[in-house]
């Protein structure tokens, strides 16, 4: 095997489930597996047998990996006990994995403060360990807990534990900076160190990221001799969370040469990866996250687009589409003749450079975004925007008027509760409706209103939901009849994901502008016939 393959090494199933908020059903983490095994990530851990149900479940009916291998957690057997009648133990060896990773404590005040046992008996505990460990499983992995302040302390002591896991037949012996207050060139130093008592090649980093260093230390320590990199996707993990594996794969192959077990069309999945994830917890994504996020590649500055449209490499440090995202030309007040083109190209409008309308339009949008409209971050607003000055958007329906009423009080069970219901009338070519509905809230009311007229004709809609809704005061010296500014994001069976927006004194009718938007953009894009 080449000098230059690293192994990715994923504990998103379990160090992710330690993110406040964040708590995974055994479905969840079925689906995440097979998600990293389909992009061919080397280990996948899927958790601590015994430690709870849901890993029981999970290690009770694992998912079938084609390209990757399951490990299952643990901890190096306790004191006073064999590690053959370790419960602990015993509970992961009954997980049948291919892969088992013990953790144990190579810091000095650690085994003496937290286990209560001398300094040799530590030792043996992890040498007896993962002595089982490898006679039970495919390969045993050594979890050096807190190892880099433990070698700071005792070096010793901390080499001894992790030459005693070695010896012991430990495939890898993974280096974990626990509390992520290493710094790069302390990690590059202690790793050229150990090297001297264990290979690089058996070696491998865990860091967590309290100082924003989690990744740049990982590649420290690939560039320092080791060959392993564990963490977990979009950086998830307890405090600050752990290093980040969607930006670690496309730094090592992208930019500093090294082979993973994954092809370019694997890496071309990442950024659907890591909107996976959010997906599956039903949270955000981070717009700025590097490579992946939908602002990775945004230009804005008329400048800017106009060197990337001579050459990409002027501003994008890698092509987008390598890692499966996109160039994202930004339409703003800020923004030049060169932006409203380059976008024209990328929502598919031919149109002559010199036309007027392409200044009419640009005027149009500063004037816009100086009443509160934000462009930038409502592309479909903008392409409504621009094809109706361009060229003709059908009316897909009209909006006659709209009552949204709500009502707290006290129900029969005695419980407060608050109640929305709007009332709509909406023209849809010849035929008037006029619908009542709740929601959970005016504009969920709103939405649900308008759904129940337009869905009977067209069923393009019926798998379009609102996936996020943003409201902000524009005129905070307003006071409650501040300018407010809506922003909806939107998205449909297929996983296309839509922005737009909406802006007016009265938050409801802003609310509504930007759902407008929202369905017609819908209907607009999937050629429904007005």
């Amino acid at each position: 095997m080449s000098d230059k393959r690293v192994y990715i090494y994923d504990s998103t199933l379990r160090d992710g489930a330690q993110t406040q908020g964040v708590d995974f059903s055994a479905a969840d983490k079925a689906a995440i597996a097979l998600e990293l095994d389909r992009i061919g990530i080397d280990y996948v851990e899927g958790g601590w047998p015994g430690a709870n149900p849901t890993d029981d479940s999970f290690f009770g009916d694992p998912p079938e990996l084609k390209r990757a291998r399951l490990s299952a957690f643990g901890m190096t057997r306790r004191s006073g006990r064999s590690a053959e009648n370790d419960p602990g133990l015993t509970a992961i060896f009954n997980a049948k994995t291919k892969i088992v990773c013990l953790v144990g404590k190579t810091w000095d005040f650690h085994a003496k403060v937290a286990l209560g046992v001398e300094l040799d008996e530590n030792i043996e505990m992890i040498k007896d360990s993962i002595a089982l460990a490898a006679e039970r499983a495919e390969e045993a992995v050594f979890d050096a807990e807190h190892f880099f302040d433990g070698y700071k302390e005792n070096p010793e002591f901390a080499v001894a534990c992790i030459k005693a896991a070695y010896d012991a037949g430990a495939r890898w012996i993974v280096l974990c900076d626990t509390n992520g207050g290493t710094l790069p060139d302390e990690i590059e130093r202690i790793i050229g160190e150990v090297t001297e008592h264990v290979p690089g090649s058996h070696l491998g980093i865990h860091c967590h990221d309290d100082t924003g260093n989690a990744v740049a230390n990982s590649l420290a320590a690939v560039r320092a001799g080791v060959r392993q990199v564990q963490g977990t996707l979009n950086g998830l993990g307890e405090r600050c969370g752990n290093a980040n594996l969607i930006s670690i794969i496309p730094s090592l192959a992208l930019k500093m040469g090294y082979e993973t077990g994954m092809n370019k069309e694997d890496i071309g999945r990442l950024t659907h990866l890591s909107r996976f994830i959010d997906d599956r917890l039903n949270r955000p994504s981070d717009t700025s996250a590097a490579y992946v996020g939908t602002r990775a590649f945004a230009h804005k500055g008329g400048l800017h687009v106009s060197a990337i449209e001579k050459d990409p490499k002027t501003y994008e440090h890698v092509d987008p589409t390598m890692i499966g995202n996109e160039r994202h030309i930004v339409v703003s007040d800020q923004a030049g003749r060169s932006n409203v083109l380059a976008r024209f190209r990328e929502i598919g409008i031919e149109v002559d450079a010199k036309d007027p309308k392409v200044t009419t339009l640009l005027e149009e949008v500063k004037q816009r975004e100086h009443e509160g409209y934000a462009y930038d971050g409502a592309e479909a607003s903008f392409e409504l925007l621009a094809r109706r000055v361009l060229e003709d958007v059908p009316e897909y329906f009209q909006l006659q008027s709209f009552r949204v009423m709500d009502e707290r009080r006290w129900n029969a069970k005695s419980e407060l509760v608050t109640l929305s219901e709007a009332t709509l009338k909406v023209v849809v070519g010849d035929t008037e409706a006029m619908t009542v509905a709740e929601g959970n809230g005016p504009v969920n009311a709103l939405d649900n209103a308008l759904r129940k007229a337009l869905d009977p004709l067209y069923p393009q809609l019926e798998d379009m939901k609102l996936t996020d809704y943003k409201v902000r005061i524009l005129t905070p010296g307003g006071g409650t009849g501040a300018i407010t500014r809506v922003m909806i994001e939107s998205v449909d069976g297929k996983g296309q994901r839509w922005s737009t927006i909406g802006v007016s004194a009265n938050v409801i009718d802003a609310s509504y502008n930007a759902l407008n938007d929202a369905i017609t953009y819908k209907l607009f894009r999937d050629g429904a016939v007005a």
